[in-house]
């Protein structure tokens, strides 16, 4: 056996060592090996306040309901007690490794989703001959709408709007709008209730572009109408 194995094996006799727990050989192996290894010393210096530790913790009197475990630093528990122990650090290693092993897998479930998309958007892009052709995502379908002056008013222009999950967007582009504002645009649904959807001041040249929103769903619109604030409509534009 070379040192090095001999250092690596007196080494871990360490803990055993400080606990009293070698017998009368390992304890002269372990005392002669000291006597000439700085690391060892360091080491044991490390750990000679564990005993000590051990007997303030509330479960060293007590591990799992068994036994007392009497540790202190000047005593030389029994074999039985060195193996509740040693059963005890075996288990916190096996629950750190079962840890470790969780969070190496889930490091390697994102990289494989990541890989996959990048694999994916290779073949996506490149159409491999096997494959079928890959079809582009449908467009989200939008709705266009013309806005009819009122009587005395010069309103012209039209509504662009885009079913969203959470209603619809509304997109205005309007000009020669004339009155008193702030200008409002509702959105009326089919049961004749209207919902405010955005609100703007007054422009010298009578145009607005701009972009509004209601929680009112696409399907369920049936007209956009534009007022003044005293709530004259000046233009409807029927969807």
């Amino acid at each position: 056996m070379s040192d090095l194995d001999d250092h690596q094996t007196l080494h871990r006799l360490l803990g055993g060592y400080l606990l009293g727990g070698l017998d009368e050989t390992d304890t002269e192996l372990l005392d002669a090996h000291l006597a000439d290894c700085a690391e060892c010393r360091a080491e044991l210096d490390r750990l000679s306040s564990v005993p000590e530790m051990l007997q303030k913790m509330p479960d060293a009197r007590h591990l799992g309901g068994g036994a007392a475990l009497a540790v202190s630093p000047a005593a030389r528990p029994s074999s039985q007690n060195i193996e509740t122990l040693l059963s005890r650090m075996r288990a916190e290693k096996f629950k750190e490794t079962r840890v470790n092993r969780m969070r190496w897998l889930s490091v390697a479930a994102v990289t494989l989703f990541a890989a996959a998309g990048v694999t994916y958007g290779i073949f996506a892009n490149g159409n491999p001959p096997n494959d079928p052709v890959a079809q582009p995502t449908a467009s989200v379908q939008l709705i266009d709408a013309r806005f009819q002056p009122a009587p005395g008013s010069g309103l012209t222009g039209e509504a662009k709007l885009t079913p969203k999950k959470w209603g619809v967007e509304v997109s205005l582009d309007v000009t020669r709008i004339s009155g008193n504002g702030p200008f409002l645009c509702l959105v009326r649904n089919r049961s004749g209730q209207t919902e405010q959807a955005a609100v703007w001041g007054g422009t010298p040249d009578g145009e607005a572009k701009l972009t509004g929103a209601s929680s009112t769903q696409a399907t369920d619109v049936e007209a956009i109408l534009i007022t003044d604030k005293d709530g004259k409509v000046l233009g409807t534009a029927t969807v």
